[in-house]
C-alpha cells in the first residue's frame, strides 16, 4: 500500500503570486491524513481553502463571464468509481461541497438553477459570490489529488470558468476524462484552455497511455499528452498521482503546483 500523499495546483498561466496560497491548501489536506481523514474529506477542503482565496479563479474567486456574472464548477472523483460535479452554479462560494454531496446521489451532475436548488435543500451556503476583473492569462481552475492511508485517492477541481465568454460556457473542469480522471491506480487533473483540454479528453488518454508498453511513467505519459495532444500555443497543465511514490506536475506554461508525500 503506498504512502498518504497530496498535490496541488492553482491553475495555468501567469495570474497573481500563488505559490504560497496552494501550500496552505497542501497543508490542510496533510493535516487532515495524518488525523485519519479519508482522500475526499482532505480533497475536498483543502479545494475549498483555494475557493475561499481571492487569489484563485474559482469560488470567492471567480472571475465575471461577459454578461457580468459568476458561475461556478466544480467536480470530484474517487478511486472507487464515485463521481459528482456541477456545472453554472451562481451564489456558491464553495461549489466544491455540492460536488461532493452528490458522490452517495443516483445522479452524478447538476447544473445552473436547479444545482442551486438542490444544494439549498441540503443546507449549501447561498450568499453572493462578487466575482472580480479578470487577469490576462490568469489560471482558469484549482486542482487537488489525495491519496489516503488505505490507498484510497480522490481528485477535486474547482473553477469559476473562463472569462471573456458566455454564461453558458462549459469548460473542461465538470467534464470526466477532460480536466480529472481517476481510477484504482492513478488520478490526472488538467487546467489551462479549456477547450483544447476537452477536444483532447486529456486527462482520461494520459491516465491511459501511462499504461501503455511505451511510457514509462506517469510523467513520461504527461509529456506525450502536452507534446502531442495539445496544439501549439495553447496553455495547458497537469498533476498526476499514482497508488504509490509523490505526486508530478507538468505544464506548458506557469503553473504553481505543490506536493506532499508521507515519511
Amino acid at each position: 500500500m503506498g504512502k498518504m500523499a497530496v498535490i496541488a495546483h492553482g491553475g495555468a498561466g501567469p495570474g497573481p503570486e500563488r505559490q504560497e496560497n496552494i501550500q496552505k491548501a497542501v497543508d490542510v489536506a496533510t493535516e487532515l491524513l495524518l488525523s485519519g481523514a479519508s482522500a475526499i474529506e482532505a480533497a475536498v477542503e483543502a479545494c475549498v481553502v483555494m475557493e475561499d482565496d481571492p487569489a484563485f479563479n474559482a469560488g470567492t474567486g471567480g472571475v465575471f463571464r461577459n454578461d457580468g456574472s459568476v458561475l461556478l464548477d466544480a467536480s470530484i472523483q474517487t478511486s472507487d468509481g464515485r463521481i459528482g460535479f456541477v456545472i453554472a452554479m451562481s451564489d456558491t462560494p464553495n461549489p466544491i461541497r455540492v460536488a461532493a454531496d452528490l458522490l452517495d446521489e443516483p445522479i452524478n451532475g447538476l447544473t445552473g438553477p436547479g444545482a442551486r436548488k438542490w444544494a439549498d435543500n441540503r443546507g449549501h451556503a447561498n450568499r453572493p459570490v462578487e466575482g472580480r476583473e479578470p487577469i490576462e492569462g490568469d489560471g482558469d481552475t484549482v486542482g487537488v489529488i489525495v491519496r489516503d492511508s488505505s490507498g484510497a485517492m480522490a481528485c477535486a477541481t474547482s473553477t469559476g470558468g473562463c472569462s471573456h465568454r458566455p454564461p453558458g460556457r462549459v469548460g473542461d473542469v465538470p467534464l470526466p476524462g477532460s480536466g480529472f480522471w481517476i481510477d484504482e491506480t492513478r488520478s490526472v487533473a488538467a487546467t489551462g484552455e479549456g477547450e483544447e483540454i476537452t477536444r483532447a479528453l486529456l486527462s482520461y488518454r494520459v491516465s491511459s497511455r501511462a499504461e501503455s508498453p511505451q511510457c514509462d511513467s506517469l510523467m513520461d505519459a504527461m509529456h506525450w499528452g502536452l507534446n502531442e495532444l495539445i496544439p501549439d500555443g495553447a496553455s495547458v497543465g497537469l498533476i498526476a498521482l499514482g497508488k504509490e511514490g509523490a505526486g508530478v506536475g507538468l505544464s506548458n506554461t506557469v503553473m504553481p503546483w505543490a506536493s506532499w508525500t508521507e515519511d
